[in-house]
Protein backbone atom coordinates (compact mmCIF):
# COMPACT_ATOMS: atom_id res chain seq x y z
CA UNK A 1 0.00 0.00 0.00
CA UNK A 2 1.31 3.45 -0.84
CA UNK A 3 1.37 6.40 1.57
CA UNK A 4 -1.52 8.10 -0.23
CA UNK A 5 -3.63 4.88 -0.13
CA UNK A 6 -3.74 4.55 3.67
CA UNK A 7 -7.43 4.57 4.72
CA UNK A 8 -8.62 7.82 6.31
CA UNK A 9 -12.39 7.16 6.37
CA UNK A 10 -12.63 7.30 10.14
CA UNK A 11 -13.51 4.59 12.61
CA UNK A 12 -15.62 5.36 15.67
CA UNK A 13 -14.15 2.36 17.52
CA UNK A 14 -10.84 4.23 17.62
CA UNK A 15 -12.59 7.01 19.60
CA UNK A 16 -10.91 9.81 17.66
CA UNK A 17 -7.43 8.32 18.00
CA UNK A 18 -5.25 7.48 15.08
CA UNK A 19 -3.25 4.32 14.57
CA UNK A 20 0.02 3.60 12.87
CA UNK A 21 0.14 1.67 9.62
CA UNK A 22 3.06 0.79 7.39
CA UNK A 23 2.95 2.07 3.83
CA UNK A 24 5.45 2.39 0.99
CA UNK A 25 6.58 5.92 0.23
CA UNK A 26 7.56 7.45 -3.09
CA UNK A 27 11.16 6.53 -2.29
CA UNK A 28 10.14 2.83 -2.20
CA UNK A 29 10.83 2.43 1.53
CA UNK A 30 8.33 1.56 4.25
CA UNK A 31 7.13 4.41 6.43
CA UNK A 32 4.77 4.67 9.37
CA UNK A 33 1.67 6.62 8.37
CA UNK A 34 -1.15 7.68 10.67
CA UNK A 35 -4.60 6.38 9.80
CA UNK A 36 -8.06 7.33 11.02
CA UNK A 37 -9.17 3.78 10.16
CA UNK A 38 -11.74 2.61 7.69
CA UNK A 39 -15.32 1.45 7.59
CA UNK A 40 -14.61 -2.25 7.00
CA UNK A 41 -12.33 -2.37 10.05
CA UNK A 42 -15.04 -0.74 12.16
CA UNK A 43 -17.67 -3.25 11.03
CA UNK A 44 -15.43 -6.23 11.82
CA UNK A 45 -14.44 -4.78 15.22
CA UNK A 46 -18.08 -4.19 16.15
CA UNK A 47 -19.00 -7.75 15.12
CA UNK A 48 -16.20 -9.17 17.27
CA UNK A 49 -17.23 -7.07 20.29
CA UNK A 50 -20.89 -8.03 19.82
CA UNK A 51 -19.88 -11.70 19.71
CA UNK A 52 -17.87 -11.37 22.93
CA UNK A 53 -20.77 -9.58 24.61
CA UNK A 54 -23.09 -12.41 23.51
CA UNK A 55 -20.71 -15.01 24.93
CA UNK A 56 -20.57 -13.08 28.21
CA UNK A 57 -24.37 -12.85 28.40
CA UNK A 58 -24.74 -16.56 27.62
CA UNK A 59 -22.23 -17.37 30.36
CA UNK A 60 -24.06 -15.04 32.77
CA UNK A 61 -27.29 -16.94 32.16
CA UNK A 62 -25.49 -20.25 32.76
CA UNK A 63 -24.01 -18.87 36.02
CA UNK A 64 -27.49 -17.94 37.23
CA UNK A 65 -28.70 -21.44 36.28
CA UNK A 66 -25.78 -22.99 38.18
CA UNK A 67 -24.27 -24.55 35.05
CA UNK A 68 -20.95 -22.68 35.06
CA UNK A 69 -18.88 -20.52 37.38
CA UNK A 70 -18.54 -16.75 37.38
CA UNK A 71 -15.01 -17.24 36.04
CA UNK A 72 -16.30 -18.02 32.55
CA UNK A 73 -18.51 -14.92 32.58
CA UNK A 74 -15.70 -12.62 33.68
CA UNK A 75 -13.30 -14.16 31.17
CA UNK A 76 -15.64 -13.26 28.28
CA UNK A 77 -16.46 -9.88 29.83
CA UNK A 78 -12.72 -9.11 29.86
CA UNK A 79 -12.63 -10.01 26.14
CA UNK A 80 -10.54 -13.11 26.76
CA UNK A 81 -10.77 -16.75 25.79
CA UNK A 82 -9.30 -19.82 27.47
CA UNK A 83 -5.96 -19.74 25.57
CA UNK A 84 -5.42 -16.05 26.39
CA UNK A 85 -6.38 -16.49 30.05
CA UNK A 86 -4.00 -19.45 30.17
CA UNK A 87 -1.14 -17.33 28.82
CA UNK A 88 -1.81 -14.48 31.24
CA UNK A 89 -2.19 -16.65 34.35
CA UNK A 90 0.30 -19.38 33.48
CA UNK A 91 -2.34 -22.04 34.17
CA UNK A 92 -3.04 -24.98 31.88
CA UNK A 93 -6.11 -24.57 29.66
CA UNK A 94 -7.65 -27.81 30.92
CA UNK A 95 -7.35 -26.48 34.46
CA UNK A 96 -9.11 -23.22 33.60
CA UNK A 97 -11.95 -25.13 31.91
CA UNK A 98 -12.19 -27.31 35.04
CA UNK A 99 -12.59 -24.14 37.12
CA UNK A 100 -15.71 -23.34 35.09
CA UNK A 101 -17.43 -26.07 37.12
CA UNK A 102 -19.24 -24.27 39.97
CA UNK A 103 -18.42 -26.96 42.56
CA UNK A 104 -14.70 -26.71 41.75
CA UNK A 105 -14.70 -22.89 41.50
CA UNK A 106 -16.21 -22.48 44.97
CA UNK A 107 -13.32 -24.47 46.47
CA UNK A 108 -10.51 -22.47 44.84
CA UNK A 109 -7.93 -20.88 47.13
CA UNK A 110 -7.72 -17.13 47.53
CA UNK A 111 -4.27 -17.28 45.92
CA UNK A 112 -5.68 -18.83 42.74
CA UNK A 113 -8.65 -16.45 42.73
CA UNK A 114 -6.24 -13.53 43.13
CA UNK A 115 -4.29 -14.82 40.10
CA UNK A 116 -7.49 -14.82 38.02
CA UNK A 117 -8.51 -11.44 39.43
CA UNK A 118 -5.20 -9.82 38.54
CA UNK A 119 -5.43 -11.19 35.00
CA UNK A 120 -8.85 -9.58 34.53
CA UNK A 121 -8.48 -6.50 36.74
CA UNK A 122 -10.96 -7.73 39.36
CA UNK A 123 -10.93 -8.24 43.10
CA UNK A 124 -11.68 -11.66 44.54
CA UNK A 125 -15.13 -10.48 45.63
CA UNK A 126 -15.93 -9.17 42.13
CA UNK A 127 -14.69 -12.41 40.58
CA UNK A 128 -17.08 -14.50 42.67
CA UNK A 129 -20.26 -12.78 41.49
CA UNK A 130 -21.88 -11.66 38.26
CA UNK A 131 -23.47 -8.28 37.63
Amino acid sequence: MLDNEVPQEGNSTLAGHRKAMYARGTDGKLHIVQSAGWEVEEIVTRQAVDDLNRLAEDARQRVIAGQTSALEYHMHKARMDVPLLSQVTGLWQWRIRRHFRPDIFHRLSDELLRCYGEAMGLSIEQLKKVD
